[in-house]
Order: C-alpha cells, then structure tokens, then sequence
C-alpha cells in the first residue's frame, strides 16, 4: 500500500481574490498539499460565479475549485469590506491578481496590510512586474512576448498561467517558511510574464531551435507521420538512438549520425510503413521512448 501523499501546508488557511486560472490553479495545488483554501468572489451576473473561468469553461472551474470553500463578496462595499477583513484576522496567506491601482482602491496595499495583520503574507499575481504591472495582457500575450508563438497556430495549452499557477504555490511555500522561521508576514509578487520567459529558456538556449537537438535537428527526437497515424519519437540518448537506428536499419556512427537528412529520411520511411500497434510493440520489445497518435 503506498503511502499517504505529504500535507506539508496542513493547518495553513489560504484566501485568495484571484480569478480566471493562475489563481486557482495554485489553489488547486495548495489545497493537494493540505492548505485549508477560501475562495472570494464577486458576485455575477445573474447569480452566477462572478470568476470568468466558470461562465467560459464551468468545467475547468469546478476541477479547479474542488474542496475550495467558495464565498461571495462585493469588495467595493462597506458590508463587503467587512466581510473580507474578518476572514482576514485568521489568514496566513492572501493571493491576489488586481493590478496595483485597483489594489489601492480597495485598501489591500501590502503596507497597510501589515501594519493591520503582521503575521498575513501576500502573494501578488501579476501579468509584468515593475513598470508593467498596469499593462493590460493575457497568457498569449505573454507567450508572445517570450517567444513561445512560433505560427499562427494557438499554443497547445495556457504556458503562461500554469506556469503563474506553480510559481504562486511555490510562493506560498515561502510565505510559510518565513512565518515559520521569522513569525511574520512577507509580501511577494509572481509575474505571468516571468513564467513565460522561464518556460522559454530552453528555447533561448537553442534547446528547441530547429538546429536544436529537441527542436528536430536530432532525427530520435520527432513526430513522424506512420500508416494509420502519428508517432512521438523521444529517442535522445545514445543508447535510446541505436536501438531506433537498428530497428531501421540504419549504420549509426556515434551520435552525428542522427543529424544527418539521409538518417532523417530513413527513420521516416521506416516508421511511414508501420501501424501503430506495430510501433506500440516496438517500443516495448526494444525499449524505445515513442508514443503513437492517432
């Protein structure tokens, strides 16, 4: 029997005010690590959630917000106000996502906070720090910003915001090893801009460049088409490469051997001709890392 996953946040509570993804992506993740976790939203229209996310994908936001305790509060009033400061005097950790002038106008500024609440932390989730912090954006545009838009094409999933999402969890873990070790609040701020430039690093380093070994110089390391889909092939190390080479039929000269367009056009010609069931078990006869697609 495996062992019960570790609860490291176990009798921290949480409350956050962010909405959309990155906000409750890591509430997600904190709740995972035992955080009691409390959602405030505005109310919406209608009655209905006054988060973005649960009118456009009511899926993704009750995955999200499982087991988070949810509650509804107009913070631009007094009743509202009221309501937030009370939840407040028995939190360790706050998460936010306005831009700083709407934290202004709502009286969350770190410095008044802590004056009020010194053993509260503060999480800001931002779209750019610094200067940029009023610029409107999204997680496209962030990816754009970074790198990560190569086409015209979307980007397969939201890099930006899971990327925020972990990052804010992370800053909650350091939130609490402060209070822990000093007995005081902190204040930090995770920008989704920053999220992106750190996902596009391996691009930056010409990791995933076309001339980039994970990019498609390498031949091991593609998706081909074969007879009745595709395949992933993720054959990078050495040992991983010969056996793709010999299950090719291919002379494999040390790994400059995988660069070469006549080692792309055979181990594209081999893997055209086979099913996926064929390549499946391939795969498990030789222990070679591919995964095939329909």
């Amino acid at each position: 029997m495996l062992p019960s996953p570790l609860k490291p946040l176990r009798g921290v509570r949480v409350l956050s005010l962010a909405l959309n993804l990155p906000g409750p992506g890591a509430l997600m993740r904190l709740r995972a690590m035992g955080a009691t976790c409390l959602k405030i939203e505005p109310p919406g229209p209608g009655g209905a959630s006054g988060d973005p996310m649960g009118q456009y994908n009511p899926t993704a936001y009750a995955q999200m917000h499982e087991g988070i305790k949810l509650r509804t509060l107009d913070l631009k009033t007094d009743k509202g106000q009221a309501g937030l400061h009370k939840e407040l005097a028995r939190t360790d950790v706050l998460i936010v996502s306005f831009r700083p002038s709407a934290l202004r106008k709502l009286g969350l500024e770190w410095k008044a906070l802590h004056k009020q609440y010194p053993k509260l932390s503060m999480v800001c989730v931002l779209g750019a720090p610094g200067e940029r912090a009023e610029e409107p954006g999204h997680d496209l545009t962030y990816l754009a910003d970074a790198g990560l838009v190569t086409g015209l094409d979307l980007p397969a999933t939201l890099f930006a915001d899971m990327g925020g999402a972990l990052m804010t969890s992370e800053a909650v873990l350091q939130a609490v090893l402060v209070q822990r070790a000093k007995g005081k609040g902190s204040v930090q701020s995770v920008a989704l801009s920053d999220a992106a430039a750190w996902l596009a690093l391996p691009r930056q380093w010409g990791l995933t460049q076309p001339h980039g070994a994970v990019g498609g110089a390498h031949a091991g390391y593609r998706v081909y088409p074969c007879r009745d889909g595709r395949v992933a092939v993720a054959a990078l190390e050495p040992h991983f490469a010969a056996r793709l080479c010999e299950a090719a039929g291919i002379a494999m000269k040390g790994m400059a051997t995988m660069m070469l367009p006549a080692t792309h056009q055979a181990v594209a010609r081999f893997l055209a001709g086979k099913s996926r069931r064929e390549l499946d078990q391939l795969a498990s006869e030789r222990d070679i890392p591919l995964h095939t697609l329909a």
